[in-house]
């Protein structure tokens, strides 16, 4: 690890940093992958981790669900203490930690420690996923910011939307064990060229940290998080999950007003007075909310209604991150050229056509015609989320940058349950009612009760993305404006 010159004040005067950018961006890339990745990867490995614990499906969902939780619990937090002792520092001890919990998933003896090392593996990820952004935007100028962060919110979705492909060959090939040590050679590259280039941090806060407004946090999440969960399974107006929700909603209002009256806040509320970071930060989790109603319906569709192979299925998926890796470099790059609004406006369009023509699909739908429609949300998705990701980041102070990316990544994560919840909630509703008795599940030789349920989810997120496109026009048109207001004083 090489320090900086002792005159240096910023990343971007060091010329060692500068040589050695893309290079640390694509270790921060490695591990934004991993950790994105392994939030939707063990899914598909559900029903063999029940039958090596001789446990039923309900249950095993732990292992997905205290992931989550677990991410958007601590992510906040850690993106305080990356402001205030140094982001890369926080960075690569939570590549250490995750590697560590990768490795002891795999060794896991019965269900109560596999949830356990998937805290610890959450754990690291959280270290990483709140500071990666805020270090590509302290080391990449700002005529090169729009496309770095392109290439964070790439590996974001690829991490998101490969897992169940990726899982699914390696279950198949080499066991459940295989989807958590998969990690551990990979990182451990990762962390020995990272600790050799990462330069020393440069900024710190030198503030105190907030105990009252992390557990209140934490309090928040973690009821908000169990009441979404339990009550698809319990239902939504069961007095417990009734319960836990207004307990969530008690501590979140609390936390509002401990983060109002402190001097030293976790969350700077402060923030949110930018309407260009609150705008941001709303699309951006409704987004994340839309594509995980398609997240969560696309392998059903294609499988249990076209008939497809879990492997074909999986292939025809990736049209999803392969177009939107292909195309979120490109609009970040664009995006430091021409601005972010326009760019963002354009993408949600694409992604309203894509959701309303996903609306329409039935049991007789050609797979050419499923493979643009999942390309095409792909597409817009790649306009979109690279230059969002850079219209937050912009609005942030330097001293700021930890929190603010870590609210960045916690709206994806939560927005990634909400969109599950949300899905699941809405099909199986649709469904019961079609039916005329509680639907938990397919219903045999009856496409036409799945279909429908399909078709209300999407027209939902559809509308959602209808909803953001409508906002981001708005913020285009307020962009323009103002840049007008300034031509004119000149």
């Amino acid at each position: 690890m090489l320090p900086l010159n002792s005159q240096t004040k910023t990343f971007q005067e060091d010329p060692y940093v500068q040589q050695k950018r893309w290079t640390i961006l694509v270790i921060l890339n490695l591990f934004v992958f991993m950790a994105t990745l392994d939030s939707s990867i063990v899914n598909i490995a559900l029903p063999d981790i029940s039958k090596y614990f001789q446990l039923s499906i309900a249950k095993t969902e732990w292992v997905v669900s205290s992931y989550l939780i677990a991410i958007c619990t601590l992510i906040l937090f850690f993106g305080k203490l990356g402001d205030m002792f140094g982001k890369i520092k926080i960075f690569k001890i939570g590549t250490v930690i995750f590697v560590i919990g990768s490795l002891l998933c795999g060794f896991s003896i019965s269900l109560s420690w596999l949830v356990l090392f998937r805290i610890v593996q959450a754990l690291g990820a959280s270290m990483t996923m709140a500071n990666s952004q805020g270090i590509v935007t302290d080391i990449f100028p700002a005529n090169e910011r729009g496309k770095a962060l392109g290439l964070v919110g790439t590996f974001v979705s690829l991490g998101a939307i490969a897992g169940p492909s990726l899982g699914g060959l390696l279950v198949s090939t080499f066991g459940w064990n295989y989807i958590f040590w998969v990690n551990v050679p990979i990182g451990l590259i990762a962390i020995i060229f990272g600790w050799i280039i990462f330069p020393n941090d440069l900024n710190f806060s030198h503030e105190k940290l907030d105990i009252a407004g992390s557990l209140l946090f934490a309090i928040f999440i973690v009821s908000f998080f169990s009441g979404l969960l339990l009550g698809q399974q319990m239902g939504y107006t069961d007095i417990r999950i009734i319960t836990t929700f207004a307990v969530g909603l008690i501590s979140f209002i609390i936390f509002l007003w401990v983060e109002s009256k402190v001097s030293e806040p976790m969350l700077h509320l402060s923030l949110f007075k930018n309407s260009l970071f609150s705008l941001s930060i709303l699309v951006g989790f409704l987004v994340f909310v839309a594509n995980f109603c398609f997240n969560i319906i696309a392998p059903f569709y294609t499988q249990s209604i076209l008939g497809l192979s879990p492997l074909s299925a999986g292939f025809l998926l990736m049209l999803f991150p392969i177009t939107m890796s292909i195309v979120a470099p490109i609009s970040g790059a664009l995006s430091d050229k021409i601005g972010q609004e326009l760019l963002t406006f354009i993408g949600l369009l694409v992604m309203v056509l894509a959701q309303f023509g996903l609306a329409t699909l039935h049991d007789g739908s050609s797979i050419t015609l499923v493979g643009v429609l999942v390309a095409m949300l792909g597409l817009g998705s790649g306009l979109f989320q690279s230059p969002n990701n850079s219209l937050v980041m912009s609005t942030a102070p330097r001293s700021m940058l930890g929190v603010v990316g870590s609210v960045n990544s916690l709206v994806r994560n939560i927005g990634m349950v909400v969109g599950i919840s949300v899905a699941t909630t809405t099909l199986f509703s649709v469904m019961s009612a079609k039916a005329g008795y509680r639907v938990t599940g397919l219903i045999p030789n009856r496409p036409d009760i799945f279909l429908e349920g399909m078709h209300i989810v999407f027209i939902g997120s559809a509308s959602i993305c209808l909803v953001c496109a409508l906002l981001t026009g708005w913020r285009l048109l307020q962009s323009r404006a103002a840049r007008n207001r300034h031509i004119t004083r000149q």
